[in-house]
């Protein structure tokens, strides 16, 4: 099989070619059909994600495709369709999964959408409800709001019943935000941030998948009793926010990382991915997918999100 492996920090990933792995006891080798791309590959290449694994090892955090072979005691048949989410080696022909990390597919949805619902949606839905538990009425401001995340984001927080700011870079990206949802849009390139949300009434809920200045800006936006949820630092920087301010206006900082739960509450994230595949059933949620590469071309996928030249996911298809 075909590969892209991470043989050391911020060594160039190649395309190799292996031996399939034999899946072990609880596990299953699942055939790749589509494969979703994340920002977090690109901090595992140069070392810097929180879940690095030993090198050498497979990049590709979320998968969808047919499970090829089980080991024992997983009572899945060859053949089913499943999305998973392995945390690494999807980026390749086959891929070895934890079968309590995998869900059967139901009828209707494809590879592709299955592949990028898990992390996006997941993260989106878990910081949302379960964490800043979002209001009806209530005002949500979200970064980086055409990205991976932040659009299903702008598309949840609208299905909740928010008025969704989206803030995104330049003013061509209006349309995508618009369409999942967002009833006002601010470039991130001329907007005041600070002044014009505060114009708007203020933020009850942030969410910030990019950090830095805007992050910063974001969080001087806030309403009394805000939740400001920290999802990642896109802009290689994190937020310059000030403790005093958090206790004048009695702001939560709440920092988010999906993946945590499979360690410690995975009955939650069941429950989220249940809810999911639910309204993705209803046609409620629509995973947006701006570019759908083959295996050959997932560098190239990676460089885009790396640009912010993607919008929602970007898809390898093996």
């Amino acid at each position: 099989m075909r590969a892209w492996r991470c043989r050391g920090a911020d060594s160039q990933p190649q395309l190799e070619h292996l031996d399939a792995d034999r899946p072990g006891p609880g596990e299953m080798l699942v055939e790749v059909r589509a494969c979703g791309l994340n920002f977090a590959d690109l901090l595992m290449i140069r070392g810097q994600y929180q879940e690095t694994p030993t090198h050498p090892f497979t990049l590709g955090m979320e998968i969808s495709g047919l499970v090829h072979a089980v080991g024992d005691g997983v009572e899945v048949a060859t053949g089913t369709r499943v999305a998973a989410f392995p945390g690494q080696g999807g980026l390749a022909d086959y891929a070895i999964v934890s079968a309590d990390r995998a869900v059967t597919l139901p009828e209707g949805m494809g590879y592709d959408s299955a592949a990028a619902l898990q992390i996006a949606y997941g993260t989106s839905h878990l910081a949302l409800d379960h964490r800043a538990r979002l209001r009806p009425g209530e005002t949500l401001l979200v970064l980086g709001a055409t990205g991976g995340v932040g659009l299903t984001a702008v598309e949840l927080g609208k299905l909740m019943g928010a008025r969704v700011i989206a803030v995104a870079r330049g003013a061509e990206k209006e349309d995508i935000a618009r369409n999942a949802g967002a009833d006002i849009y601010l470039d991130s390139e001329t907007a005041d941030l600070r002044a014009e949300v505060k114009a708007l009434g203020g933020a009850d809920v942030v969410y910030d998948p990019v950090g830095g200045a805007l992050g910063e800006a974001a969080f001087r936006a806030c309403n009394p009793e805000a939740r400001y949820l920290l999802i990642g630092f896109a802009s290689g920087s994190t937020p310059a926010i000030k403790p005093n301010h958090m206790l004048v206006k009695n702001i939560d900082l709440i920092g988010f990382y999906w993946g945590a739960y499979f360690k410690f509450r995975p009955e939650v994230l069941t429950r989220s991915l249940a809810t999911l595949l639910d309204w993705h059933a209803q046609g409620r949620i629509h995973p947006h997918i701006s570019h759908r590469l083959p295996l050959e071309q997932a560098m190239e996928g990676l460089y885009l999100l790396r640009d912010r030249a993607a919008s929602g996911k970007v898809i390898i298809q093996p």
